[in-house]
């Protein structure tokens, strides 16, 4: 069976601190504070697995659950709607802390504004999150998805009044034609990926997925936690990833968490970067039909490889099934541990982990990594059931067997 691919991360380094002022904790408690005035807003659970930490010979294992992130089953709102806000606050003259969200969908407000389209690409979550904040907006959406994107999620975009389909193309050209669109219909491309000229939305997208790096600051350091040893974050273009890293680089400066990028073997654009070793971004290409379809994007955001190259310890390129066995341990956890529910990309850091520590072929890694009796490591659930029939093919009928 395929193993994990591992390489450590010896990219020549680029303005370090540079790299990461977009995500100091005064940023993101910005992003926050405007969170916070959603009526839906509520801290999500950081979850202490005590048992399968004993079990792993580590000191703890906490899961950030974001599957109850505003009743959408997944991070990504917090993104997008702090990016729509920050656009309209700039288009209004104001500044984003005298526009609650209360404020930001009166009449009022979209009186002055007139009316807007909001485009992106997704696999789902993003695309949901856009579509929500734009029907919130009073505003419109058009959301465009990969081929092979699941059908459930598409109709969870449609149900927020998007116009919404399913293309023939990969992510990557789904989201050219997605900035085509826009561009060409006077709209608004919300993406949280970054290209050259294109770069202020995706820097507040990532500033709106600091508020889950904070709050899971703030319940560690509750929990008796000064802070994290290590991180496994899972990466698609890398804003997920590169936010939570920057954010938590800033805050502990030379004593940064030991960082280990997680992806999926089909769509492993870091790894193959970090592979190359020159600095540089290498681009997947294709269909990149991996399990883990919210990870499936081959080509990196360039604010997010800035700080992953500079920060990040090592990245791992995983097979499926590794995803796979992730959901079922966070469904059946030990006893005494609390279960989650994880879909295909929010599971893939606790699988990379779980194996790793229990596969002895893995065993270098462990001593590179530092992983031992001291160690408390972070890991961020990005989803749950956002596709739930595929959930029980994983996790009831045993789909992606890991032996």
């Amino acid at each position: 069976m395929e193993k994990i691919k591992w390489v450590l991360n010896t990219m020549p380094k680029s303005d370090k601190e540079k790299s990461i002022e977009i995500l100091t904790e005064k940023e993101v408690n910005k992003a926050k504070k405007f969170h916070k005035s959603f009526p839906q807003y509520s801290e999500t659970p950081l979850v202490s697995l005590n048992n399968l930490a004993k079990e792993l010979g580590v000191s703890g294992i906490y899961v950030k659950d974001e599957s109850y992130r505003f009743g959408l089953n997944a991070f990504k709102v917090l993104g997008g709607s702090y990016a729509m806000a920050k656009y309209l606050a700039e288009k209004l003259g104001k500044d984003i802390s005298e526009l609650p969200y209360e404020k930001l969908i009166s009449e009022e407000i979209k009186k002055e504004l007139g009316d807007i389209t909001f485009y992106t690409a997704t696999d789902g979550n993003h695309g949901r999150g856009i579509a929500w904040t734009a029907s919130k907006l009073k505003q419109k959406s058009v959301v465009y998805m990969p081929k092979g994107s699941s059908k459930i999620r598409l109709d969870n975009i449609l149900a927020e009044g998007a116009d919404a389909s399913i293309t023939e193309l990969n992510y990557d050209d789904a989201v050219r034609l997605a900035a085509k669109n826009a561009e060409k219909n006077n709209g608004v491309m919300v993406q949280d990926t970054a290209w050259e000229g294109y770069v202020d939305i995706p820097v507040w997208i990532m500033q709106g997925y600091g508020t889950m790096a904070l709050e899971a600051k703030e319940q560690l350091e509750k929990q008796g936690v000064d802070r994290p040893t290590h991180i496994f974050v899972q990466a698609g273009v890398g804003s997920l990833a590169g936010a939570i890293l920057g954010f938590f680089a800033s805050v502990y400066k030379e004593n940064v968490p030991i960082t280990i990028v997680v992806e999926p073997n089909l769509a492993d654009c870091y790894y193959r970067s970090a592979v190359q070793g020159d600095g540089k971004p290498v681009n997947v290409e294709g269909d990149m039909a991996t399990l883990m379809a919210g990870l499936a994007c081959g080509e990196p955001n360039i604010i997010g490889f800035e700080i992953l190259k500079n920060y990040a310890i090592a990245f791992l390129s995983c097979p499926d099934y590794i995803a796979a066995k992730g959901m079922r341990i966070s469904a059946a956890p030990l006893k005494g541990d609390r279960s989650i529910i994880s879909g295909e990309s929010g599971a893939v850091p606790l699988g990379s982990l779980f194996t790793i520590l229990k596969d002895d072929c893995y065993k270098e890694l462990r001593k590179e990594l530092k992983l031992d009796e001291n160690s408390k490591i972070l890991i961020f659930n990005t989803e749950g059931n956002t596709d739930p029939t595929k959930y029980i093919d994983i996790v009831w009928d045993g789909e992606y067997k890991s032996k």
